[in-house]
């Protein structure tokens, strides 16, 4: 019932077709290979293969696939993982058509779906119960970027928004997305939640901090 109302909802808009319905993580990696979607929007608990596994699978297998993960946010735990899989972001289940279909564009364009704050929250939620999280990256990533970059990276992994960064930084905003892009392409990121993810992973940003 609920991929019938997606659908609808979907396939009522001119830039968006549903190409397949899946019943489970295993019939959406299948498919996915199948039909080769721009974007997955992708259940966590699922019977066979939950969202999780079905998500690393499918970016493994072509990168190109963007992933969108469905998520209760304060029930399910695999929404971390998901995300450290390649997922593009997430929506809550109950979201209403604006926001649904807001979120697909957003994906689609490369940008996160969720904002930033909501982000931080979330992985300030599961961090503390990712021991892969402890673990700081090899500092030499870093190191590719510049000491601005690294300060924008930073803003980015505590949730501020574009317009916040530059308050803070004293920056244009257009000045602010061209170091993100920067960063996005020295660190081989593919979006914001991704940044978040790094900022944390190298020590930059600390749970509660």
């Amino acid at each position: 019932m609920v991929r019938v109302g997606f659908r609808m909802v979907l396939d009522a808009q001119p830039d968006m077709t549903v190409v397949g319905e899946a019943g489970d993580g295993a019939e959406a990696v299948r498919l996915t290979a199948e039909l080769h979607p721009d974007i997955v929007l992708m259940d966590i608990r699922m019977p066979r293969m939950d969202g999780l596994e079905a998500t690393r699978t499918i970016i493994e297998a072509d990168p190109a696939v963007r992933v969108l993960v469905l998520t209760t946010f304060d029930l399910d735990e695999y929404v971390h993982a998901a995300l450290r899989a390649g997922a593009g972001g997430f929506l809550l289940k109950d979201a209403g058509p604006a926001e649904l279909l807001a979120g697909i564009r957003a994906v689609s364009s490369g940008d996160a779906v969720v904002a930033p704050s909501a982000t931080r929250r979330l992985l300030e939620r599961f961090l503390p119960h990712d021991s892969a999280a402890q673990a700081p990256t090899d500092p030499k990533l870093i190191a590719a970027l510049s000491d601005r970059e690294r300060e924008v990276l930073v803003c980015v992994g505590q949730g501020l928004t574009n317009t916040e960064i530059a308050g803070k930084l004293f920056l244009a905003e257009t000045t602010v997305k061209t170091h993100i892009g920067h960063i996005l392409t020295k660190l081989g990121l593919r979006d914001r939640v991704q940044m978040v993810i790094t900022a944390y992973d190298a020590g930059l940003v600390r749970p509660g901090r």
